[in-house]
């Protein structure tokens, strides 16, 4: 395994991360592993020498992160580990309980630290954008949090480039911890980011997490991926267009003797764009499949043909069930 310098810090962190909403307890969602199953993950995640792992509070409702905190911290020292969670959705009826205020991130970050047995998070990550909530009030909050120790660093994720910017704006016009990460969405089937936010990030020194690199599992299984198949509402992706991808991805893989799920995540590993690829699993035979993707180099012709049908989408800002990506047409 290979480590990386994340952004302009001095933190180094494996060169692919562990995302766990798949970890936690399928009484949130059917696809989600309960801690049986997710142990020998986390286990063979370590053993290949991943220590970035990636939770949030909302995953699972708070399950997620003493599944997967609670079973590294029992397997190696916690100063061996990179801890990332997040907060802003909403954990429960309570309308206080949710959003970027600072009675919420206060006591979010708080009931985070106490699920995971830890007294501090590596990264925290504010899992949207909040216009609800004057910016101030959340950069302050988010630096607070960090000046108490509680959190290293901060990061953000899936919201417009120029929210972010603005973001880190007023917290260099205060004085306050600036955002040194920015967590988006990233697959053959999703490339919005590299208009604006990717190219801000570079410009900033401001390392970039990638998610969903099957497109929520479109990807992995043509539409037919359990986390598909049992949450609808996901179905994001699947017209004639995305078919076409799909229909290269495994064309390619049939090439290379290697799996569609592999051959989406080498075009992200290899793209540039991502400074740390985020991957899931749903099993430890998974994990060492991710590797093995990490280590396949694309030819630039591969590479042109899988991208080639690919056009301008709307935007995923937000996780509305409602609010499918509308591709829009090509000129």
């Amino acid at each position: 395994m290979e480590y990386v310098r994340f952004g302009q810090t001095g933190l180094k962190v494996s060169s692919l991360c562990l995302g766990t909403m798949g970890i936690g307890t399928s009484k949130w969602k059917g696809w989600v592993l309960d801690e049986e199953k997710s142990v020998p993950i986390l286990k063979k995640a370590l053993d290949v020498g991943i220590n970035f792992f990636d939770m949030a509070d909302w995953y699972s409702i708070g399950v997620n992160e003493q599944v997967v905190a609670r079973t590294l911290l029992s397997l190696t020292d916690r100063e061996k580990l990179v801890l990332a969670t997040k907060a802003f959705y909403p954990m429960s009826d309570d309308p206080n309980d949710k959003g970027l205020s600072r009675k919420h991130l206060m006591a979010s970050i708080d009931k985070s630290l106490k699920q995971m047995g830890t007294d501090y998070v590596d990264l925290y990550v504010i899992h949207a954008f909040d216009p609800e909530t004057p910016i101030e009030e959340t950069m302050c909050a988010l630096h607070d949090i960090v000046k108490s120790g509680k959190a290293r660093y901060i990061g953000a994720s899936t919201m417009y480039s120029w929210q972010f910017a603005k973001m880190n704006h007023v917290a260099d016009k205060n004085g306050w911890t600036r955002f040194v990460n920015m967590q988006c969405q990233y697959s053959l089937l999703y490339r919005e980011e590299e208009r604006e936010m990717m190219p801000y990030c570079q410009d900033e020194g401001i390392a970039v997490t990638t998610f969903s690199p099957l497109a929520r599992g479109y990807l992995a299984g043509g539409g037919s991926a359990p986390r598909i198949a049992h949450d609808l509402y996901l179905d994001w992706f699947g017209d004639e267009i995305d078919q076409e991808i799909a229909k290269r991805v495994n064309e390619i893989a049939a090439k290379r003797g290697k799996t569609a799920s592999q051959i989406a995540q080498a075009w992200v590993i290899g793209s540039g764009n991502s400074t740390v690829p985020i991957v899931g699993t749903e099993s430890p035979e998974h994990v060492t499949a991710a590797i093995e993707a990490a280590a396949i180099e694309l030819t630039a012709e591969e590479r042109a043909f899988l991208e080639e049908p690919y056009r301008p989408r709307d935007m995923i800002n937000d996780y509305n069930p409602v609010r499918r990506p509308r591709a829009l047409s090509k000129v």
